[in-house]
């Protein structure tokens, strides 16, 4: 008797990829980068709310509009603008800590990775 997946009707994902992991691993570092930018930039008590709030902000533009399941789907030339905008704030917080070489390195990683999988829901 063989082990045949379930499936579901109406329900269909596709596989996981590296390119999937690495995007998450994006997301990740830019929601810590925000965390340690608002403890660290801030004077308190506005470094809680900013070093709360920027992240939770981020995660709830990317819900809205970025993710795979996205509650408002947007044109994909906007959503490749709201996803660069991410990663340019992202770029700047780590500039503002002193990091630039950091902040270029994730940008670099974060464009590439966004360029790799636009491409690939337009083809």
């Amino acid at each position: 008797m063989s082990q045949d997946p379930v499936v579901v009707p109406g329900v269909s994902r596709r596989p996981l990829t590296a390119l999937d992991l690495i995007r998450v691993v994006v997301l990740l570092a830019a929601l810590i980068t925000f965390a340690l930018w608002g403890f660290g930039s801030w004077p308190l008590p506005w470094n809680i709310v900013v070093g709360i709030g920027a992240p939770v902000v981020t995660l709830l533009v990317w819900a809205l509009f970025l993710s795979p399941r996205a509650v408002l789907h947007l044109h994909p030339f906007l959503r490749a603008l709201v996803e660069l905008l991410i990663y340019v704030a992202v770029t700047l917080a780590w500039w503002s800590l002193g990091y630039a070489w950091m902040g270029l390195a994730f940008a670099v990683v974060a464009v590439t990775a966004g360029v790799i999988a636009g491409r690939r829901t337009l083809a």
